[in-house]
């Protein structure tokens, strides 16, 4: 088990649930923009949010942030060690910086001081594009071990001045790399792992992506919280974080839809039916199973584990509640009659 760090009220390691983290891509000096965001993104279930720091105005923009809001905020540092120090003065939640990239040692020393005395932790977060060059002389390129020696310097450098609350994240766009560097690092410490694969792409490809690496080290029991990627709207990565969470099983909250895939048995428009359903679906926070199937030949059988679900047949179908039938519906009325039944759930 990992060892356990706090940003602000929410556990991460140690046990914890695994968190659901995501990124504004606001202009965080635009207070209100920024706010408006978030508040989107709580509303959709992130637990944690980051914002880039880039300027001293994204810095003082920080505290007015955080008193509006209602998850912890972490701040994005790349260079400049005084924006990390005015970012903890104003009340932030938790650093994401590269110790390495932001000067000489007294101004590490600076960061770890009062991130130390202010009770916040650092995600040293190492990436594949801005690994040191000697790293990638030493090892031809990218790979697994580089990422994972370049964090273990990091980590040194804290510890060298008295600072050990810290997460690691240790990202590339390869997902193969990415998953080795992550099992490596589980493997050889105890600190609270970040996932994520970065430059995940658009939705149609950084979704799958996500799965295999997030969600592949997941249902390996590694990884404390966690940020999928994606080219599109922040609040678009916190669905795809909670199905993930729901399919690697580590979370039962909402809905879990399952649908038989279409054959020549099907008697019944399914994708349009199913696409339907997922639609009526979408605000239901009730943990069930509800299942669409095909055809009445094996539909009940299959999806017997299902809370509730419907079953295609010739012009009328089946509605069903853990593999029962409970009485035939025209075809027209299935949808209906299946959310029917799920409001009496």
């Amino acid at each position: 088990m990992t060892k356990q760090i706090h940003v602000g009220a929410v556990a991460v390691g140690g046990g914890a649930p695994v968190s659901i983290q995501s990124m504004c891509n606001t202009n965080t000096a635009d207070v209100e923009a920024t706010v408006a965001q978030i508040r989107r993104l709580e509303a959709a279930g992130c637990e944690i949010v980051r914002v880039a720091v880039p300027d001293m105005d994204a810095a003082k923009a920080v505290g007015k942030i955080r008193g509006r809001i209602h998850i912890p905020l972490v701040a994005d540092i790349h260079f400049d060690y005084r924006l990390a120090l005015a970012c903890v003065d104003s009340g932030i939640d938790k650093i994401r910086i590269n110790p390495g990239n932001i000067g000489g040692e007294e101004r590490v020393k600076a960061v770890a001081d009062a991130c130390r005395c202010n009770g916040v932790p650092i995600r040293i977060g190492v990436n594949g594009g801005s690994l040191e060059k000697p790293l990638l002389r030493k090892y031809g390129g990218v790979t697994a071990e580089a990422l994972v020696e370049s964090a273990f310097g990091h980590v040194r450098l804290l510890n060298q001045f008295d600072f050990d609350d810290i997460c690691i994240s240790a990202k590339c766009s390869s997902v193969p790399v990415t998953m080795k560097a992550y099992r490596l690092l589980h493997e050889q410490c105890d600190y609270p792992l970040h996932l994520g694969v970065t430059e995940a792409g658009t939705p149609k490809q950084g979704i799958v992506k996500s799965a295999m690496g997030i969600g592949g080290l997941l249902c390996m029991g590694i990884g404390d919280t966690f940020r999928v990627t994606l080219t599109a709207d922040p609040v678009e990565e916190i669905a795809v974080a909670r199905d993930l969470l729901r399919t690697a099983g580590l979370r039962r909250e909402g809905v879990d839809l399952i649908a038989c895939p279409t054959c020549g048995r099907t008697k019944i428009d399914l994708i349009a039916i199913t696409e339907e359903v997922e639609r009526r679906l979408k605000g239901c926070t009730k943990d069930i199973t509800v299942a669409v199937m095909g055809c009445t030949v094996n539909g009940p059988g299959e999806a017997s584990a299902a809370d509730v679900g419907i079953a295609g047949g010739s012009g009328e179908g089946l509605l069903f509640r853990r593999g029962e039938v409970l009485y035939k519906v025209p075809q027209e009325r299935l949808v209906d009659a299946l959310m029917e039944e799920i409001e009496k759930l």
